[in-house]
C-alpha cells in the first residue's frame, strides 16, 4: 500500500476550539516527511490521529481518516506496520528493563515483558540484528532507567523497527538531549532513511531535519500553513512567516540551524 495517510475535512475539537481545523492530506509510505509548526499548532493532535490514538470530531458525513488505506484499525495490527517513538513512550520505560527486553516488548505492543509472553530465537536473533543497526549492542543488558535519554531512544527505535513498519514516525526526537547525543542521533536518523524504512519527523527545531527529508508539510493554528518540497517551503521566507519572526536558514555537512534575520 502507497497510502500512509490519507485526511480529508479532518477535525479534532476540544470543547468549542478547533485543535485541527478540516484537514486535507495524503501522505504516501514511499516518502520522507517533516511535519513543522510552533508550538499548539496542532502537531502533538496530529500525530495521534496517525498512530490510531484518537479519531476526528465529528463535522460531517465527508470526512475521511484513513491510514494505509482503512478508516478503522487494531491497534496492535497498525503498530506492525507503523512504528512510534514520542517523548511519552520514553517515559513510559522507566522501570527495571534492559535494552534488550526493552527491543523485544515491540513485538508485543508492551512496556517490557509479561510471564505469558513467548519470546522466541528469532524475536532474539531481530532484536539483537536491530540494536546492532542502531550500533547500542554494548548496551543491551544496561537497565534503561539508568541509560542517557539518547541511549533510551536508539532502543525505542529498534523497538520500533523489529515488525519492519513501513514508515517510522519521530516526534520531537532530540528533545533534552545534549550535543554530542544529538549528533549520534542525527546519524541514526540518516542511517534508518538510508535503509528504506521512511520516517515522518514531528519537530519544531529545524537541527532535527536530515537530508533525507524531502516534504515539508507546515502546521499553523490548527490548520496546514504549507505543503511542498525541500526547494519549494524549507526557506526563509516560509519560516519567517511561520514562526512570525524573520530568520535565516543555514544548512552545513547535513546539519539545519535557524538564527534570527
Amino acid at each position: 500500500m502507497d497510502g500512509f495517510v490519507e485526511f480529508k475535512n479532518v477535525s479534532v475539537l476540544r470543547g468549542n476550539r478547533k485543535i485541527l481545523d478540516n484537514i486535507d492530506l495524503s501522505i504516501n509510505s514511499s516518502e520522507n516527511v517533516a511535519i513543522i509548526g510552533p508550538n499548539g499548532s496542532g502537531k502533538s493532535t496530529f500525530i495521534k490521529l496517525v498512530t490510531g490514538k484518537i479519531y476526528p470530531s465529528y463535522t460531517g458525513d465527508d470526512t475521511v481518516c484513513k491510514l494505509f488505506g482503512h478508516m478503522r484499525w487494531n491497534i496492535r495490527k497498525l503498530r506492525n506496520m507503523l512504528g512510534i517513538v514520542t517523548n511519552e513512550l520514553e517515559h513510559d520505560f522507566q522501570g527495571d528493563i534492559t535494552g534488550l527486553e526493552t527491543v523485544l516488548s515491540g513485538f508485543f505492543s508492551s512496556i517490557g515483558i509479561a510471564n505469558n509472553h513467548i519470546v522466541t530465537k528469532e524475536m532474539i536473533q531481530k532484536a539483537e540484528d536491530m540494536i546492532k543497526f542502531l550500533d547500542v549492542s554494548f548496551l543491551k543488558d544496561k537497565k534503561i532507567e539508568i541509560m542517557s535519554s539518547g541511549e533510551v531512544r536508539r532502543f525505542l527505535i529498534a523497538r520500533a523497527l523489529v515488525n519492519n513498519p513501513q514508515v517510522l514516525v519521530l516526534d520531537e526526537p532530540s528533545n533534552s538531549l545534549d550535543i554530542a547525543s544529538f549528533i549520534k542521533f542525527h546519524n541514526t536518523m540518516r542511517k534508518i532513511a538510508i535503509s528504506g524504512t521512511k520516517i515522518v519527523l514531528v519537530t519544531h527545531l529545524v537541527s532535527d531535519i536530515i537530508p533525507e527529508i524531502s516534504r515539508f508539510i507546515f502546521f499553523k493554528n490548527g490548520k496546514i500553513f504549507a505543503d511542498g518540497e525541500r526547494n519549494e517551503v524549507f526557506n526563509n521566507e516560509k519560516f519567517s512567516s511561520l514562526f512570525d519572526i524573520k530568520v535565516n536558514l543555514k544548512e552545513n555537512n547535513g546539519l539545519c540551524s535557524i538564527t534570527p534575520s
